[in-house]
């Protein structure tokens, strides 16, 4: 009973961090069009948050396995309540920058010790199935978010939504201070080293570092698409009547598709093995985001309304956006239970916040870069140029995989783990 106690608080915590952080993804086009940023600043919309969070990784690990991870947790959801009281505040394009930077801080202790301790209380034959399940409570409140901003943001404005996720943040502190055991399983040296050097863990590394851009293009740049002007290159939902809510309808098509399938997904991993779900859902996520930017062709192909109910005019592409959005989250579900029961596996005994610290960090630099590649080919090249290399990155990152366990361990390299 205790244990399943603490699995749901840390549940919590889990719907807490992605409840804000894809509230601000949802808000993005909004601040873009209110704050309109050109080039590098574009970029640093969504770099500021991945810079951030990059420059935290190492210590919040370090800290994680050294000392306790609950009174870690509960301080990283105070500061993430702190900064949703500063958003509402921001009036400039560098202002917004340095309060996601703020943000990315708070994200990285909640989502990383959040993750560690689910993955250290699962158990070894379960670990794929409760891994899932916390990003199953993830999905949902990324689908809360992003329908409760573009609802609470068309209505009532920037003060309703960011006090909604300061009580949010707030709830999961006391939930964690209260319910989370203090955490014992403390680990001596610096054990972010040994496991950056871990074999497994080194070949998961050749595809999270490219599979990184794909993941940070295309999930920053769906909402981008549809919600930016024509003129920019994007669909222009927002000059609809409800348009930040039908940027949120298109993000909630990937987050709904995830949160089903990724607790069947994640049990699918602990009978079978990671390695085959991890290539196959980079695989099927770099075909999906190729199609993105044919969805105006695909909905005018198909004959698919322009105008709907609620939102007023949109475009024939808004369904198959939708559509493929959905077909997304399917494709990360397959991936993502998988990747991370790996690094549990490996880190549980040895630091397992510093294993899902070394998995972090390694996506930091992608993520760090894209977002201004990104602001580049959308103002120079266009913006359907962002989803070419977010596929392009993904059929790298598979290939690479692919190809290390191939050269280890023969053609059947994808069933040894």
């Amino acid at each position: 009973m205790t244990e399943s106690r603490e699995l749901y608080a840390l549940y919590f915590t889990r719907f807490a961090n992605a409840f804000g952080l894809v509230t601000l993804l949802t808000l993005l086009p909004t601040y873009i069009d209110l704050l309109d940023p050109q080039g590098f600043v574009l970029g640093m919309f969504a770099t500021g948050l991945t810079l951030a969070q990059a420059g935290t990784v190492i210590p919040v690990s370090y800290l994680g396995d050294r000392f306790d991870k609950r009174s870690l947790l509960v301080g990283g959801l105070a500061l993430a309540a702190l900064v949703y009281g500063l958003f509402p505040l921001v009036d400039s394009s560098w202002g917004f920058v340095f309060v996601r930077g703020l943000q990315g801080v708070a994200a990285t202790v909640a989502g990383l010790l959040g993750l560690s301790l689910v993955g250290q209380l699962a158990r070894d034959t379960e670990r794929g199935t409760t891994i899932g399940t916390s990003n199953a409570w993830r999905f949902a409140a990324a689908i809360g978010g992003s329908l409760s901003a573009g609802f609470l943001y068309d209505r009532f404005g920037f003060d309703a939504v960011f006090g909604l996720l300061l009580v949010i943040c707030g709830a999961a502190a006391l939930a964690v201070w209260l319910w989370v055991d203090p955490d014992e399983t403390t680990t001596e040296g610096f054990a972010f080293a040994d496991l950056a050097m871990n074999r497994r863990i080194l070949t998961i590394t050749s595809f999270r570092a490219q599979y990184a851009i794909a993941v940070t293009l295309v999930r920053t740049w769906v909402p981008i698409f549809a919600g930016v002007a024509a003129a920019r290159g994007g669909l222009g939902y927002n000059a609809a009547i409800n348009g930040a809510t039908a940027v949120a309808v298109v993000l909630a098509a990937e987050k709904f598709t995830n949160m089903l399938a990724q607790p069947y997904t994640g049990s699918l991993s602990d009978r079978f093995g990671r390695a085959r779900f991890v290539f196959i859902g980079g695989l099927c996520y770099g075909l999906v985001a190729l199609v993105v930017p044919f969805t105006p062709a695909i909905g005018t192909a198909l004959g698919l309304p322009e105008s709907y109910p609620f939102f007023g005019s949109l475009s024939a592409a808004f369904l198959p956006l939708v559509a493929l959005n959905a077909l997304l989250g399917i494709a990360d579900s397959i991936r993502e239970p998988a990747s991370m029961a790996l690094f549990a596996d490996e880190g549980t005994g040895n630091g397992v916040a510093s294993s899902f610290g070394v998995r972090s960090l390694v996506w930091r630099p992608g993520s760090v870069l894209a977002p201004l590649a990104g602001g580049w080919l959308t103002t120079n090249a266009g913006m359907e140029w962002v989803f070419y290399l977010g596929a392009a990155s993904a059929f790298t990152g598979v290939a690479a995989f692919l190809g290390i366990l191939t050269y280890q361990h023969g053609r059947s390299g994808l069933a040894k783990w």
